[in-house]
């Protein structure tokens, strides 16, 4: 099988890495970590004007027209350098919801705010009560003659606090955790009835918890037909755990070759720590590891692009081989550094809470460990 990148993709990998090595410095990450928004609009600017930002929408909407090769090599790039400006909350989870979704008038009208970068979106989906089950939904959408009435609270809203846009995942009818009857709306992050308390998590990032009180919005936001939701939410969750699997990789890799670059300045007992077997025999198990996830993303990303019948069980292996792996490769990482690699001082740590964070996202291992088995072993 050819693994091959084509000369598109070569040129966007390389847009990106130049970009993360010249204007996305260690020194630079922390003070944009450091501001109450968590992100530099200004770059994410620069992101529209090269073109970042138009990566997986269709042509006729003015996006490149990529799929998930095109965006794993973006996602890659952008988990070496820690970048913080929310790609994936707003191109891949907001704008892959529009973009799959059945409102050919939304798709018009939003999506080339999203490319031009003066929509910045976010996906309200996760409840207090739902883990890591996306159809434990207990916000409610009711009818108002053409509008519909949401309420109920949203945590964990990724880029919730910069957000001019939230996509609302509501219950229309059904239970509390049906498949059937949830909807999907768009709503204006100013729209009255909306409460937003924001938070930073370990990794960095700025997140909100969204309340949302007798908030109004007309029936032709629903981005799908009402009620039917959940094949949609699933569909651009895997697209997700794919982009997220990228980012990984590309925070394994830094990990790594920032370790055994470390062990060849580091000195003990008069010598490189690198010369040591035993530390040697340690970095290519972190190798290995690091290889092994570049696999299993690459075999998820073929079976998905190729839309084979074993694509969720590709995809759950990769989420687990993130965390089994991505536990290994930092735990190295740090221990190797000494004392200094837990220190916010250096980078070593926070590519190590981001590995983490990428672990819990949309599931954790054993979330997914569960569905795998279920998946293999069904008779």
């Amino acid at each position: 099988m050819n693994f091959d990148f084509s000369e598109e993709q070569n040129m966007l990998r390389d847009s990106v890495a130049k970009y993360v090595q010249d204007d996305y410095d260690w020194d630079t990450r922390k003070a944009i970590a450091a501001t109450e928004a968590g992100m530099k609009p200004e770059n994410w600017q620069t992101f529209a004007e090269l073109g970042w930002l138009s990566v997986p929408f269709a042509e006729e909407f003015g996006g490149f027209g990529g799929g998930p090769v095109d965006v794993m090599v973006m996602m890659e790039e952008l988990g070496k350098g820690l970048v913080l400006e929310p790609y994936f909350a707003t191109v891949v989870l907001f704008g892959g919801l529009l973009q799959k979704g059945s409102n050919e008038a939304l798709k018009e009208s939003v999506i080339p705010s999203v490319i031009d970068g003066s929509c910045l979106g976010a996906f309200a989906y996760l409840e207090r009560q739902s883990r890591f089950e996306l159809h434990d939904v207990l916000t409610t959408a009711t009818v108002e003659g053409d509008d519909r009435i949401i309420n109920g609270e949203k945590v964990v809203v990724f880029n919730g606090a910069s957000a001019t846009h939230l996509i609302v995942s509501a219950r229309s009818s059904g239970a509390q955790s049906d498949a059937a009857g949830l909807s999907l709306y768009l709503v204006p992050a100013d729209a009255e009835g909306i409460e937003t308390s924001t938070y930073r998590l370990m990794d960095g990032q700025v997140v909100a918890n969204i309340r949302f009180n007798n908030v109004k919005v007309p029936a032709s936001n629903a981005v799908c037909a009402e009620g039917e939701a959940a094949g949609l939410i699933q569909s651009v969750t895997e697209d997700a755990m794919l982009a997220l699997g990228a980012e990984a990789l590309g925070v394994m890799g830094q990990l790594n070759s920032k370790t055994v670059e470390y062990t060849k300045t580091r000195e003990q007992f008069g010598v490189k720590i690198s010369s040591f077997q035993a530390l040697q025999h340690r970095m290519v198990e972190t190798f290995m590891a690091y290889e092994q996830t570049k696999s299993l993303l690459y075999r998820a990303v073929c079976d998905f692009e190729a839309d084979k019948p074993e694509k969720r069980e590709s995809l759950l292996a990769l989420k687990i081989m993130i965390d089994k792996a991505g536990k290994r490769i930092y735990s190295e990482a740090i221990q190797m550094h000494g004392g200094m690699g837990i220190t916010d001082e250096l980078d070593i740590g926070h590519y190590a809470k981001r590995l983490m964070m990428i672990g819990t996202t949309l599931g954790d291992a054993m979330h997914h460990m569960s569905e795998f088995t279920q998946l293999r072993y069904a008779s």
